[in-house]
């Protein structure tokens, strides 16, 4: 377990992370705001799964929007692939991150094939409308989160899980080498939950997600970075961050770890940190 990676590497160098942080600050609030994350290191290699997790209020969003370059930082410096992001251009940035936020809501006026294809709008020149090869990367993103057959339908006649499918949908269309995802599962049940991370998992792309499910987090990511006041925590291997102490200090609560008969999986059982009855 590390608490802060170790940077260094050359831009042409091929153990250059593919998304870096370095010393990063993140404010909420703009100019007049408040510092919610400083100092902040991380390093994620190409085709890596990093989970973002912490307490409601520690800034997993807030940085998650920074690494995608959504928000300006307050400090510090994002890089892909060594160089800065700050340096890139919008049509260039969205070619390399595809960010699907926690809070967004596809325009209920449009179709669902419509919501996706503005995925592809960084492909696409100036003034350029779709094509076959559009339509076909739309039903494809749409097919990957079981939502194909609704390419035609009205985005106000779809659930609020089916709503966050979409969305992916559109990460996914994007096509970008990079994805940013805030709490990807929120409105899914348990088994869109599941096949949904499984299917991240699966992607040949390189992940950044805040999730709140430990659990979740524990099965599909490769490594874990705990957001705790105002830094990270700790950063490693799952089952080396989530411990049962680092859970109770940052958590407020027990955890005890059980390995699946079946899988071998480790899983966490959660019991609300209290003093012991005496009786």
């Amino acid at each position: 377990m590390t608490h802060g990676a170790r940077f260094p590497a050359p831009a042409d160098d091929p153990r250059t992370p593919h998304l870096q942080a370095r010393g990063l600050a993140c404010d909420v609030g703009g100019r007049r705001g408040r510092r919610v994350l400083t100092g902040v290191d991380l390093a994620v290699r190409h085709g890596e799964m990093l989970g973002v997790v912490g307490p409601n209020g520690t800034g997993k969003s807030t940085l998650l929007r920074v690494l995608a370059g959504v928000r300006p930082a307050a400090g510090g410096a994002v890089l892909v692939d060594g160089t800065p992001l700050v340096d890139r251009s919008p049509r260039a940035r969205a070619r390399e991150i595809a960010m699907v936020g926690q809070e967004e809501q596809p325009q209920s006026d449009l179709l669902v094939g419509e919501v996706v294809a503005l995925g592809r709008t960084p492909h696409r020149p100036p003034w350029a409308g779709g094509d076959d090869a559009e339509r076909t990367a739309v039903l494809d993103a749409l097919a990957a989160v079981e939502l194909d057959h609704a390419v035609d339908r009205s985005v106000e006649q779809l659930s609020g899980g089916e709503r966050r499918r979409v969305l992916l949908a559109r990460g996914l269309a994007q096509e970008a080498p990079l994805l940013v995802l805030d709490e990807p599962t929120n409105h899914l049940d348990v088994r869109h939950q599941l096949a949904l991370m499984r299917m991240i998992r699966r992607l040949e792309r390189t992940v950044v997600v805040a999730i709140h499910d430990l659990n979740l987090a524990m099965a599909v990511c490769d490594r874990v970075a705990i957001l705790h006041d105002g830094a990270v925590h700790a950063d490693g291997p799952p089952e080396d961050v989530l411990t049962p102490a680092a859970i109770r200090e940052v958590f407020g609560v027990e955890a005890v770890p059980v390995r699946h008969p079946d899988t071998g999986h480790v899983h966490l059982l959660f019991t609300t940190h209290e003093p012991a009855d005496d009786r």
